[in-house]
């Protein structure tokens, strides 16, 4: 499957020099899974989507145009990644946003990422990121176009064999990885680092809470450092498109498939 992309429901490939998410990262996006024509966790989605731009006061976002549109290019679609980006749409030059105007939607069909099956199954290598995340509130947990820092940080190794990196606030608190929130297993007990701050409240993390709660697995997003996560029974982390990957290796810390981890890919 080639690449197809819609600019405000028509299949096209370009957008105004004048946009807003251009100029200025003024926007946000949603990364889906597609599996049999259906996008998995589509409500969470665009619960988050909606959410931001509220924060954003990103206004005329038209829901049910936007659900219909994604519905209708995921159709025919056995195994695909559907990416969404709503944009405040065309503005004049300056920060200050118009006090009018239309938002942009552009949405990409592409392949499923050439993951290692074996990932899912034996679990990934991870290491430490050096590029440190810097913390706003106004900003933690959204989806927004800005991701310079997961840019930085993804391009500090190039090995193959190493799936993902974790990423640091600048007091050292793990907060995810560069694509994936994390979570630890501490005698039985589900942690996740809190997004208050800085980092990506992900779809898939919130699935796993609300499957923790329904397994009766104690769960809670609480402050991490890395003395925490060397210490952990179990790691795993997360996003839409892989589920669960679980951590057999942080650097120079082992870590095996645990119960709590087996539990939730059996949910889930």
């Amino acid at each position: 499957m080639s690449d197809r992309i819609w600019v405000d429901g028509r299949e096209q490939t370009m957008v105004s020099a004048r946009d807003r998410g251009l100029q200025y990262g003024d926007g946000l996006f949603e990364t889906m899974a597609v599996i049999d024509g259906q996008i998995r966790h589509l409500r969470y989605h665009l619960e988050r989507l909606l959410s931001g731009c509220a924060r954003l006061g990103i206004e005329g976002v038209d829901q049910a145009q936007m659900t219909q549109e994604l519905v209708e290019q995921s159709r025919a679609v056995t195994r695909g990644v559907l990416k969404l980006i709503i944009t405040r749409g065309i503005g004049a030059r300056g920060y200050r946003p118009p006090a009018t105007s239309e938002p942009t939607r552009i949405a990409s069909l592409s392949d499923w990422p050439n993951h290692s099956p074996e990932w899912a199954a034996a679990g990934v290598a991870v290491r430490y990121c050096r590029t440190p995340l810097g913390e706003n509130p106004i900003l933690a947990g959204l989806k927004h176009l800005n991701r310079l820092e997961q840019v930085l940080a993804r391009s500090e190794w190039s090995d193959p064999t190493i799936a993902e990196g974790l990423t640091l606030d600048g007091a050292g608190h793990i907060i995810g990885g560069t694509m994936t929130n994390v979570f630890i297993v501490q005698r039985r007990v589900l942690l996740t680092p809190r997004v208050d701050r800085c980092g990506v409240a992900g779809v898939m993390r919130r699935t796993v809470l609300e499957a923790a709660q329904r397994l009766g697995i104690e769960a809670r997003e609480c402050t991490l450092a890395r003395t925490d996560i060397e210490s952990a029974d179990e790691v795993f982390l997360t996003n839409a498109l892989i589920g669960i990957w679980p951590v057999r290796a942080i650097e120079r810390r082992s870590f095996s498939l645990g119960a709590v981890a087996r539990e939730l890919l059996q949910a889930l």
